[in-house]
């Protein structure tokens, strides 16, 4: 046998040098591949911003207002209905069609679809029972999620657990189950469910009943597009000195950490890139519910800066019905309010921020049109048949709230006006008559007039003379004497005449009114 050798050993010590080199190539193009896969994956993430809006806060908030192409307006909060545990409602006092009657809630949801914008139901929230909590039927939970997405036609349904749900584990168990199989159902309906589960962190991450929640919804089967962790409320672990944008960065680090182990234990391992397009950041803008947090502007810009850096997939405030500015009227800016921020700023200041240079359209860029024709306006003609209010007459006058339909959209009267176009063109909002609420809904049909019972007012009568701001009860509805008249039937402002002396309340002024009687019956 031939000595292939030529009479030479091979060296121990290079044969182990070239094993060492080769797996170093090798290794580093695992690396370098993983981490190519890894940026790949989370490139192709879309991330939004979304505003969390308390539906049910009183002044109702208007959730149309300043929404941009692709963002999304996360509705909250959607809780199990104290009479009936196994069915959905807002806040626990509004059905889906008394929110509807009462603040507009579907002609809203319409208006901010109309402007590009995408509705998120959020279930659950601090201060009630989230419907797996109270309700035990799957079934039951099931159909009630469902009710809602339909509803506001939302593919995206945001689990807020906190309190009390977050340790409830047989709840979590229901909740996991359940928000499966309505995914499943959703993909099957060619509509994919995207979930998402907001929790409470601070600067160590999430708790344990955090990490628990999370957990059994995977192990249950959901699909979780992500965690969102609200960065707010630190207590003793921010440190003195520290941020609130600091504090929130670490606790998103933190969390970050946890949820990589928790993957990986689960036999679902992913890259540092792809997890932080699986974590959503909401804080709570202003001051917070704990004395001394206070999440200024600048708190706003630097966590911007920082999920811009990090690619985290998804940002959020709360809320949108507190990014105003207080006022002089709201002497102590270190109690909490629904409405204001407490905090200086313009109207509107931090969800700017927050939203700034964020890919939060998740909605594929339009491809530059071909040259065409510029499109010829045509007349909306509106059929009062299909209106739910009277169309806009340019020769009636209208009172406060009356509400009309002008070129298929609803508008209300601030207050008294004539003549003035209801989409009129103007360069402060403040200034128009008329406030926008949402488009004329397939379906919709005139508004049966309130009427009231009989002494709710006294009865017109013919021969008698009435002074400006007397009321009267007329074929079962409110008139108001504009000025002194006499002998003049109330129905011709009926018929919408520019020159009765006598404007019928609007529906919206009866039912107050109504309300008041039966408190103080």
């Amino acid at each position: 046998m031939s000595n292939l050798t030529g009479g030479r050993r091979l060296s121990l010590i290079r044969v182990f040098i070239v094993a060492v080199v080769i797996a170093g190539l090798v290794g580093g193009g695992m690396y370098l591949w993983n981490t190519n896969r890894d940026s790949a994956t989370a490139a192709d993430t879309g991330r939004w911003y979304g505003s969390y809006v308390d539906a049910t806060s009183t002044p109702f908030y208007p959730i149309a207002e300043n929404v941009a192409q692709g963002q999304r307006v996360v509705l909250g909060f959607a809780v199990a209905d104290p009479k009936d545990a196994c069915v959905n409602s807002w806040g626990g006092y509004y059905s889906m069609d008394s929110a509807n009657e009462t603040f507009d809630l579907d002609r809203k949801v319409a208006r901010v679809r109309e402007q590009g914008g995408e509705i998120v139901i959020s279930s659950g929230g601090l201060n009630n029972d989230e419907l797996s909590t109270a309700c035990t039927d799957e079934q039951k939970i099931i159909a009630g999620y469902e009710s809602f997405l339909q509803r506001y036609d939302s593919t995206t349904l945001d689990l807020d657990v906190e309190g009390n749900d977050l340790e409830d584990s047989a709840a979590s168990l229901r909740r996991a189950s359940a928000v499966a199989a309505l995914q499943t159902r959703a993909k099957d309906a060619g509509k994919p469910l995207e979930v998402w589960v907001t929790l409470p962190v601070d600067t160590r991450g999430l708790t344990e009943s955090g990490l628990g929640e999370v957990k059994r919804l995977l192990e249950g089967g959901v699909d979780l597009a992500g965690v969102n962790l609200m960065t707010m409320n630190f207590g003793a672990t921010r440190a003195a000195g520290d941020s609130m944008a600091a504090a929130s960065e670490q606790g998103a680090r933190s969390a970050h950490a946890q949820l990589k182990a928790l993957y990986g234990q689960l036999g679902r391992e992913m890259g540092d890139q792809t997890l932080w397009t699986k974590i959503g950041l909401t804080p709570m803008i202003g001051q917070n519910d704990l004395m001394g947090e206070v999440f200024t502007l600048d708190d706003a810009k630097a966590l911007k800066d920082f999920a811009v850096t990090t690619g985290v997939g998804r940002i959020s405030m709360w809320s949108a019905n507190r990014d105003v500015d207080c006022g002089p009227n709201f002497p102590d800016l270190q109690r909490v309010s629904n409405n204001c921020s407490g905090t200086s700023q313009e109207d509107g200041a931090f969800a700017s921020l927050l939203a700034a240079d964020l890919d939060s359209s998740g909605v594929p860029a339009k491809a530059n049109p071909s040259p065409v024709e510029a499109p010829v306006e045509t007349a909306i003609v509106d059929d009062p048949a299909k209106s739910p209010y009277p169309v806009w007459n340019a020769e009636a006058a209208y009172p406060k709230s009356e509400r009309i339909v002008w070129r298929g959209n609803v508008y209300e009267a601030k207050w008294w006006t004539q003549g003035e176009s209801p989409d009129l063109p103007v360069s402060d909002v403040r200034a128009a008559a008329w406030k926008l609420i949402g488009p004329v809904l397939p379906g919709d049909k005139p508004e049966e007039p309130v009427k009231v019972p009989a002494g709710t007012y006294p009865a017109w009568t013919g021969g008698k003379v009435y002074e400006k701001g007397d009321r009267i009860v007329f074929d079962g509805r409110i008139f108001e004497a504009k000025w002194w008249n006499e002998s003049q039937n109330p129905d011709a402002a009926v018929q919408g005449a520019v020159d009765s002396p006598w404007s019928r309340l609007s529906n919206e002024q009866v039912k107050n009114i109504l309300k008041e009687t039966k408190k103080t019956s």
